[in-house]
């Protein structure tokens, strides 16, 4: 360990100690009332007892309230996997990113979306905005949830949640999520931010007295900037998987992104009889993309350069926007255990990049669309039902869906022909420059479980299947000679079949042990063009402690982690562009990332300490999540997060 990491690993233990030791005294002295209250103490108190807390601020989503199941829940107050904070680790690892937190995600495995019609293409960020469904509340007293964690490497993410009823009928809140994260490489140190991160969403829900009529709405905006540093160079001297130095200098140095979204929502709906509702949804939506490199000083980073965005000084910068207005009406209900929707949406959409030509241009990029589409699930018994979803959009595209859920099965089936990306086929920056269409993209995943319990071990297996065609992605295609474009979105000519087979494990062993690994193995059955690629072992595994301490006035979680990919041709990133891209010159090697952790609650507040990538701290050797861009065929990469000692807690009030 090195003497900086030796002292914030000090430093944070010392805090540990600090606050282990005021925790375990209040509990002794809790336990020492309650047995002084045993022994008949004449004094009862009611003023110091706070009747409002979790069971009394209870939360449903939209998708409950439409499916006519609206329970509300209380707070999700549990330690179980606390730490997990970053977010690749919040989907299992089956993201990665540029090797720090807060920069451009992509799926370690192909997806099948929900979303058949237009749309921008720009999914890189994407998972920051989306993560989360809104909440909408019912409270007996004003709520408030602050979340505050500091990771090593000037690392920081802050939650505050808010929500309160003006009356029992009509709630209103918001949450506001910032994420600020330090550069990694050349820190100037406090202020010199690779990623500024700014979400927030306000929210309301209202029914009427007689309980026919509910209203909910939201607006929900983000604007994620990042500072791009293109990865750092690696030689032939220097292996990949070696520690990287904070000092070394970046490919990029003035490079910034930024995607902008922001939603407004409408839901509501009317109940004419018990098992017959009208119900409206309106969406107003907006995402810019853009991209910037202060006078192209990084201009020998770029395989291709049109030089057009400097000669207008008033389009200083690549800029992109799609808009979209989303009409729906339908009808529902629910009877015996059996739910019906159907519905007709209206579309309108827009597309806009202040480069291009658009009188020339090949694909369209505004217009209307028609849906038709409906849902039924039968509800067999309290514990299994079956789900069925159907939508057409006129011109031949679709999405049909199934979903069962039983003790014994789990699984989804999902096929899709869907629109290509409106960036894939129309765009124009300093640096990139196409204007093509492409056909409808097809296609179909189903994952299924079967899954087993027995005293202490549970058992779940199964696997996913997915079939590709038409599959649209970008490629890198190295050219001859430069300058010429080397990273361009393409069209599979064939298809692509993936089969997936996956094992997860809980075991409880010693009472409180729990050992949970999770083992994915991939085949491509068939993969034309060479266009996915995936590791061909994927591996989570937990050995966690869990208990509850002092009369159960402290719970504990601690344990380690570990997680593993085999070696593979890793997608690479273009910022320019915010794609990922398919590259056959660099292979990501295979890594170990393990993680030590603590995850603690105390009445009502849950911290957590952790440190992260132990594996680097022994062996000096870090990892390579994702390659970097080509500069003229010399390999580059961006190293993985450092060792580094994560804490984080956050509390709950309720007055």
């Amino acid at each position: 360990m090195s003497p900086l990491s030796l002292r914030v690993f000090l430093r944070y233990f010392i805090v540990f100690l600090a606050l282990w030791g005021p925790l375990v005294a209040v509990a002794q002295r809790r336990q020492q009332i309650k047995d002084e209250s045993r022994r008949g103490s004449s004094i009862i108190d009611d003023t110091t007892r706070n009747v409002y807390g979790p069971q009394t601020s209870m939360w449903t989503t939209e998708d409950e309230i439409f499916m006519n199941r609206a329970v509300y829940r209380p707070l999700d107050t549990t330690i179980h996997n606390y730490h997990r904070w970053m977010f690749t680790e919040r989907f299992f690892n089956k993201y990665k990113d540029l090797g720090v937190m807060g920069t451009a995600l992509s799926p370690i495995f192909p997806q099948v979306g929900t979303m058949i019609g237009a749309h921008s293409g720009f999914y890189g960020y994407e998972p920051y905005y989306s993560t989360e469904q809104v909440k909408y509340f019912n409270t007996r007293s004003p709520y408030t949830r602050m979340q505050v964690i500091w990771g090593g490497s000037g690392r920081a993410m802050t939650r505050i949640e808010f929500s309160r009823n003006i009356n029992p009928r009509w709630n209103f809140g918001f949450n506001y999520r910032p994420i600020l994260v330090l550069k990694q490489i050349q820190s100037k140190g406090r202020g010199d931010y690779q990623t500024v991160s700014h979400y927030y969403d306000i929210y309301s829900s209202y029914s009427s007295k007689n309980g026919k009529y509910t209203l909910l709405f939201n607006f929900q905006r983000i604007r994620h900037r990042v500072y791009e540093n293109g990865g750092v160079t690696m030689t032939a001297d220097d292996p990949q998987v070696k520690i990287w130095d904070p000092n070394q200098k970046p490919n990029l140095l003035s490079a910034r992104v930024e995607d902008y979204r922001r939603n407004i929502h409408f839901f509501q709906q009317f109940q004419l009889a018990k098992p017959f509702q009208v119900y409206h949804i309106a969406d107003f939506y907006k995402q810019t993309n853009g991209y910037t490199d202060d006078l192209n000083v990084d201009g020998a980073f770029y395989d291709y350069s049109m030089n057009i965005h400097r000669t207008d000084s008033l389009s200083p910068s690549d800029q992109t926007t799609f808009v979209s207005m989303r009409q729906e009406a339908g009808i529902k209900g629910r009877a015996s255990g059996f739910f019906y929707s159907a519905y007709f949406r209206l579309r309108t959409y827009n597309y806009s990049n202040h480069l291009l030509d658009t009188v020339n241009v090949a694909p369209r990029l505004s217009g209307t669309e028609s849906y038709l589409g409906g849902r039924m699930v039968f509800n067999l018994d309290s514990v299994t039902s079956v789900n069925a979803f159907g939508e057409f959009l006129f011109g031949g595209f679709y999405r049909l869906e199934g979903v069962i859920e039983s003790p014994w099965l789990e699984g989804y089936f999902r096929s899709t022909r869907s629109k290509p990306g409106l960036m894939q086929m129309a765009y124009r920056g300093s640096h990139d420059n196409w204007n093509q269409t492409f056909d409808g993209i097809q296609s179909t995943q189903a994952q299924g479980f079967i899954k087993a319990e027995k005293s202490s071990i549970q058992v779940k297996a199964g696997g996913t299947f997915t079939a590709l065609s038409n599959y649209v992605y970008f490629k890198e295609v190295l050219p001859a000679a430069f300058p010429a474009q080397s990273i361009l979105p393409v069209q599979s000519s064939g298809k692509q079949v993936i089969f997936s087979p996956e094992v997860r494990v809980s075991f409880r062993f010693f009472r409180h042990f729990y050992f949970r690994p999770q083992v994915i193995y991939t085949a491509l059955l068939q993969n034309d063009d060479k266009a996915i690629k995936i590791p061909e072992w994927f591996v989570n595994t937990q050995l966690a402690y869990e208990n509850e301490l002092f009369n159960k006035h402290l719970q504990i979680q601690a344990g380690v982690d570990v997680h593993y990919k085999s070696a593979y041709q890793a997608l690479g990133y273009d910022p320019a562009i915010q794609q990922f891209y398919v590259q056959d010159r660099m292979v990501s090697p295979a890594f170990p990332l393990v993680d030590v952790y603590v995850n603690g609650k105390m009445r009502r507040g849950r911290f957590f300490v952790r440190f992260h990538n132990m594996v680097q701290m022994v062996t000096a050797q870090g990892y390579i999540p994702t390659p970097a861009y080509p500069t003229q065929s010399i390999n580059g990469g961006y190293p993985g997060q450092r060792n580094a000692i994560d804490f984080g807690f956050d509390f709950l009030m309720f007055d």
